[in-house]
């Protein structure tokens, strides 16, 4: 589906930029995690930028709800629906860099947290008229650029830095509006990072691009969609390559440790002079060096042999927390052996995301840990993360069980695997099919044969919603207003109606056509029971060897799920 195009660098314009780059991201995590040979070939580069994207997304998520409560209406009348007494473009760029800054993970997290911060910089400048043009987004560009560079102690050509460069410098020759600016920076960008290998000798032995770089394009084509409504064609990393690639990895991994072992990663609260000695300090001890932020907060990055010796170098410089420490080639050493959990890890677990307290106690009946979703509020890859490591277990099988999940979950299926677990990702894309998934779970198999077993019941599942339209929109099965009831099969709209259980009937009937054993239906507590006894009865009168289930689900957002097996 085409974005609707933004005319101008506003604060919507910052959080469609912000949402379309994490999907984009998503997208090629993994194809960038595969080319990841330099600094270190630690295959995280994806995987890092995706966090630290969607640590930025969060905070101006976080912003534009605010400002919604901030102006809702005292006397229950409707909200007004012009877009005013939303927040600044100020107000959104601050948002977007203080997002990356805590959030940022590894080398090309930090930096790219230090390009949105310089790109906030100018851009928070312009507060006087909320929005900026053309000329102040190369203006922001050429910023962004000089501040990572130097906030780098050892500048490296052939890097991110090299494509950020390259993309400010094209953007700076460009005419005209936001849209010409940003698809000058994108072009710009693109034949920089195609010229890497021949700058930086690691990437020409691996036979890739540089990982970061490829990160920066992928993000300069994001707001290029934001402006012109359209995504340009996505940079590729041929596979040829990626074989060659991973194979650079592995010599890396298994190389003669001539580079430091750790990768130490704090946010730091102190003052600019401190800060200025932290940066000698740790440039003696390691390489790799990469010090963003300001105003009191810091995000710091090194590679080095003492990790010890850097953190203390972040206490004497004020207060470092959050630190992360990463022996490479060996997970997470961010807690010490005396600090894990003393009872013994289960061999194998299930982590399912559900959308309600219902559904949530039928999973962990059956021996999930859940995380639950509030409607409109999917959780980040950092509270999977967390679910993930509650579960406890040296084997964990993932259930996003909503495709709008499916990145999110890789992400933090990725994390957890830098911390020593085995994680297997199955993409169910509603709870429905989680359960099916639940049902055919068994934890004494081995641990393959265990997910390719829920993998095919939940693929064999198909799944519908019911639910109530909150806008009028243009769908596959027509136009609808808000009030609307909408059936969706399989994620798509196929039933426009004004009754509940008409509806329901409908999907039902042309989801069973196809042919099914079991229907599975879990009630929103929206939904009346008598939605359920008439379906049931319908099943029992018209499809004689289908069996049928009934769940509550609770507050899960839609009427009704549906689930065919």
């Amino acid at each position: 589906m085409a974005q609707v195009p933004q005319r101008f660098f506003d604060a919507l314009a910052v959080r469609t930029w912000c949402g379309l780059s994490l999907a984009a991201l998503g997208r090629a995590r993994e194809e960038i995690d595969a080319i990841n040979v330099y600094p270190v070939a630690d295959g995280d580069t994806g995987t890092n930028l995706y966090l630290t994207v969607e640590s930025a997304v969060a905070a101006v998520e976080a912003v534009f709800a605010a400002h919604e409560v901030d102006e809702a209406p005292r006397d229950g009348s409707e909200a007004p629906r012009d877009g005013a007494g939303g927040p600044s473009l100020a107000d959104a760029v601050g948002a977007m860099a203080h997002g990356a800054l805590i959030g940022a993970r590894g080398n090309s997290g930090t930096i790219l947290a230090q390009l949105l911060r310089g790109m906030a910089q100018v851009l928070a400048a312009r507060s006087d008229n909320d929005h900026t043009a053309g000329h102040g987004l190369q203006r922001a560009l050429r910023h962004a650029a000089a501040s990572a560079r130097q906030a780098v102690a050892h500048p490296v050509e052939g890097t991110v830095l090299t494509v950020a460069s390259a993309a400010a410098e094209a953007a700076e020759g460009a005419g005209g509006d936001c849209a010409e600016v940003a698809r000058a920076a994108y072009e710009g960008a693109r034949a920089a990072l195609a010229a890497t290998p021949g700058q930086l000798a690691a990437l020409e032995h691996a036979g890739v691009v540089d990982a970061g770089g490829h990160g920066l394009v992928t993000i300069l084509a994001a707001l290029v969609e934001t402006f012109t409504g359209r995504a340009p064609v996505p940079v590729a990393a041929p596979h040829a390559r990626v074989e060659r690639a991973v194979e650079g990895q592995c010599a890396a991994e298994e190389g003669d440790g001539d580079g430091p072992a750790f990768e130490v990663i704090y946010l730091l609260e102190a003052e600019d002079a401190a800060v200025a000695r932290l940066r000698q300090r740790l440039d003696a001890l390691g390489d790799s060096l990469v010090v963003v932020g300001g105003d009191g907060l810091w995000n710091v990055h090194v590679h080095v042999d003492d990790a010890g010796a850097a953190v203390e170098a972040g206490v004497e410089a004020g207060r470092p927390y959050r630190i992360r420490i990463t022996h490479f080639g060996h997970g997470d050493a961010h807690t010490t052996k005396a600090e894990r959990p003393p009872r013994e890890r289960a061999q194998r677990a299930v982590v399912a995301v559900v959308p309600g307290e219902g559904l949530a106690a039928l999973y962990t009946e059956a021996g999930a840990t859940t995380l639950l979703a509030r409607p409109g509020e999917p959780p980040a890859s950092g509270e999977l993360v967390q679910a993930v490591r509650r579960a406890h277990a040296r084997e964990v099988v993932l259930l996003p069980n909503d495709a709008e999940l499916r990145h999110t979950a890789a992400a933090a299926a990725e994390q957890a695997r830098t911390e020593g677990i085995r994680v297997a990702l199955i993409p169910t894309r509603s709870a429905v099919q989680g359960i099916a998934a639940l049902a055919v779970h068994e934890s004494e198999r081995r641990f393959d044969e265990d997910v390719v077993a829920m993998t095919s019941a939940a693929g064999a599942t198909r799944y519908a919603e019911v639910t109530v339209a909150e806008r009028q929109s243009w769908t596959t099965a027509g136009i609808c207003q808000a009030g609307d009831v909408l059936g969706l099969i399989d994620g798509d709209v196929a039933v426009i109606g004004a009754d509940v259980s008409q509806v329901a009937a409908t999907v039902l009937d042309r989801m069973l056509s196809a042919g099914g054993e079991l229907v599975t239906l879990v009630l929103g507590d929206e939904a009346p029971q008598s939605v359920a006894d008439h379906l049931e009865a319908r099943v029992r009168e018209a499809y004689l060897a289908v069996d049928t289930v009934v769940y509550r689900g609770g507050r899960q957002g839609a009427l009704l799920l549906v689930g065919v097996e």
